[in-house]
């Protein structure tokens, strides 16, 4: 590859030609906390502007033997976007085409189109796209490739549950064209949901149908302070059992103080261990619910206004911020719910054994739960094998050693050694689509 200069535009006749190409150091990185991010190998950057230009660089690439990475907004958590090794990587910036289909309630993004763009869109149409997958600034591309789920996911699912059809881009430069606008589709084997969460090693997406709502009610929301971490989360089994809430987050004292910090707002009680923000649709919903909280011994049940539900969400979004920066990394096991207070004593156990501080918090109503373990000197002598034992629980009780970050490049040993045969399956799936292997290599198998 031809050598650049930082920021300039060039033509790289042997491999890129007529394409624009850039070296741009910060596309480098992600948001995976640098103390286990791979640093990254050399690599340009090609900004296509459409399916057709993604077609004839992946068909070049291919006959080259170069390896491919793709980017979204660059918010992955396990290193997924990473260029891990000597290649091109595909920003997906430029494609911003968005289409809403009012009567099929439906919308047809590029892959470049943000969370944040989406969702402004469909209100705009009086619709509206009910998950909140992850950053605003997220891509659509993006949490298609890891199969993203977020706060409201208990309700309203994950990405998955919104992919009604792909166009992707094969490694040999192929474009296909996945599903459509229907919502029931049972001809032949789901290659749309084999896409979904395969994090850019098996296509590149390059537009998705994506399916709309109704408008969302106004939401209701109430804070709760519990005394113990059982209390707060039989809570949460009492009431998904007669009802789906929107979300309920669970937050230890710690994390919330930290939420406090950041965002500069404040909790509703400064007692209790263990905190639930727990929202819903229906005013009735919620009364019915703080009757459950007060039943499993809640401190007390705050009701919200609307000012203090956007306080109490950004003191709750603001949480990572706080911690991102003094942590090893973010852990993002899911257990079923019913066993959440098992998994947080059983880690609390290893963690004291190791001799590492965690703060944890997530999400309770689908049991997907973040734990952050904290630097400290001398903890890359143990952190692998704590965190080993971790995930090991999780799979033990029937959880996944991750609930919505994905495998990237920092898990692959977990998911070889924790599931072998479906790990084996998946490398033949790899092979049947990309040969090759130029795209993202290095991820999820290999």
């Amino acid at each position: 590859m031809s050598e650049l200069r930082k920021g300039e535009e060039v033509s790289v006749e042997e491999i890129l030609e007529s394409f624009e190409v850039f070296r741009i150091e910060s596309y480098g990185y992600d948001e995976t906390p640098k103390t286990i991010a791979p640093k990254p190998s050399d690599f340009l950057v090609v900004k296509p502007k459409n399916a057709e230009e993604i077609s004839k660089l992946l068909k070049i690439a291919n006959e080259k033997g170069i390896a491919i990475f793709t980017r979204g907004g660059g918010t992955g958590l396990s290193a997924g976007a990473i260029p891990t090794k000597k290649g091109i990587l595909i920003s997906t910036e430029r494609l911003k085409g968005i289409e809403i289909d009012v009567k099929n309630k439906v919308a047809i993004c590029e892959a470049g189109v943000t969370l944040g763009e989406l969702s402004k869109m469909a209100e705009r149409h009086g619709l509206s796209f009910p998950p909140r997958p992850g950053d605003e600034n997220a891509t659509i591309g993006g949490m298609i490739a890891t199969n993203a789920g977020g706060v409201r996911a208990m309700k309203y699912g994950v990405m998955r549950n919104y992919v009604l059809g792909l166009e992707a881009v094969l490694p040999d430069g192929r474009k296909i064209k996945l599903g459509g606008k229907t919502l029931k589709n049972s001809s032949g084997y789901s290659l749309l949901h084999l896409l979904v969460g395969s994090e850019g090693t098996l296509a590149i997406i390059t537009k998705a149908v994506i399916r709309l709502m109704p408008p969302m009610k106004e939401m209701s929301m109430l804070a709760i302070p519990f005394r113990t971490i059982d209390d707060a989360l039989d809570y949460v089994i009492d009431t998904t059992q007669i009802m789906i809430p929107m979300a309920m987050e669970f937050m230890e004292k710690r994390a919330v103080e930290i939420g406090e910090k950041v965002s500069g707002k404040r909790w509703v009680s400064r007692e209790g261990n263990a905190h639930i923000l727990a929202i819903f649709e229906r005013r009735d919903e919620a009364e019915e619910s703080a009757e459950l909280a007060f039943a499993n011994n809640a401190i007390d049940v705050f009701v919200a206004s609307p000012k203090e539900q956007r306080d109490l969400l950004e003191l709750r979004g603001k949480i990572y911020l706080g911690v991102k920066d003094k942590a090893i990394e973010i852990l993002d096991a899911c257990v079923p719910i019913a066993s959440i207070a098992e998994f947080l004593k059983r880690s609390e156990e290893v963690s004291k054994r190791y001799g590492i501080d965690v703060i944890s918090y997530g999400h309770a109503g689908d049991g997907n739960i973040h734990q952050h373990p904290l630097i400290f000197d001398g903890w890359q002598k143990v952190y692998w094998k704590f965190r080993e034992e971790i995930l090991r629980i999780a799979v033990e009780m029937d959880g996944a050693i991750s609930g919505e970050h994905g495998i990237g490049e920092i898990k692959k040993e977990e998911l070889r050694r924790f599931y072998p045969e479906i790990f084996e399956l998946m490398k033949e799936l790899k092979r049947l689509f990309d040969p090759k292997g130029i795209l993202n290599p290095g991820k999820v198998v290999e």
